[in-house]
């Protein structure tokens, strides 16, 4: 996709991303059986094999797309977080039974608790604006309505400095980094902090994510007292 003449930002890198959907399927691969079994392996052969023809369009940075790839890419961090959505809900009923050995049960929610994270990560990468190759490709009045407003999205009147990395001056857009940081930032506060959100549908991811990492730290918390006691 050739950049619109009044975009200036370079395509976004591949590897971020890459290495965060690697390590959400790491993280699913190795949870205890107890909560997985031969589903794991097809969730992980699945999502490499979406990988491959992504890499293979894009090895080093995000600059095609086609209406394939733009599926494939969509589906892969939808796969990512609907298996991880499963995976809580079994998490969930464990930690409630608490007939299972503590430490492992409380090293798995963290394995869920972090994949989660990654997760969401991916979907709103994908979702805002159209997408990364779209975000830094296309003229800013032919994007997508956004989904987030960031900081530098309204940076454009503040002192000198913090203007520079205004959207307005640099053209600056959000990089998987940036929805990373928002997404481990909501699963913590379980609410926004820096990055508002604009759309009906990133309302409601963003509240299922709050509300998935409010379950597993409420369970987790309780589990352990129980481990102390």
């Amino acid at each position: 996709m050739e950049q619109h003449p009044s975009r200036q930002v370079p395509a976004e890198h591949r590897w971020p991303a890459i290495i965060g959907v690697v390590a959400a399927l790491a993280l699913y691969t190795f949870l205890p059986n107890d909560l997985l079994s031969v589903q794991r392996y097809v969730v992980v052969g699945i999502g490499l094999l979406l990988v491959i023809p992504l890499l293979i369009l894009n090895p080093h940075r995000l600059n095609r797309e086609t209406r394939l790839s733009r599926l494939l890419s969509l589906g892969l961090a939808l796969l990512i977080l609907v298996a991880n959505q499963i995976t809580l809900v079994l998490l969930i009923k464990l930690l409630v039974e608490g007939t299972h050995d503590g430490p492992p049960l409380l090293l798995s929610a963290l394995q869920v608790w972090l994949t989660n994270v990654i997760a969401f990560a991916l979907v709103f990468w994908e979702l805002d604006r159209g997408g990364p190759v779209a975000r830094t490709r296309l003229a800013r009045d032919k994007l997508q309505p956004a989904d987030f407003r960031f900081p530098q999205d309204e940076d454009d009147d503040a002192i000198t400095e913090v203007r520079a990395r205004s959207s307005a001056v640099a053209d600056w857009v959000p990089t998987f980094v940036d929805y990373l940081y928002f997404s481990l930032s909501n699963s913590m506060a379980f609410s926004p902090t820096d990055t508002m959100p604009l759309s009906h549908r990133a309302k409601l991811l963003m509240g299922l994510e709050a509300l998935a990492g409010f379950i597993i730290l409420a369970l987790v918390i309780a589990r352990a007292v129980s481990l102390i006691g």
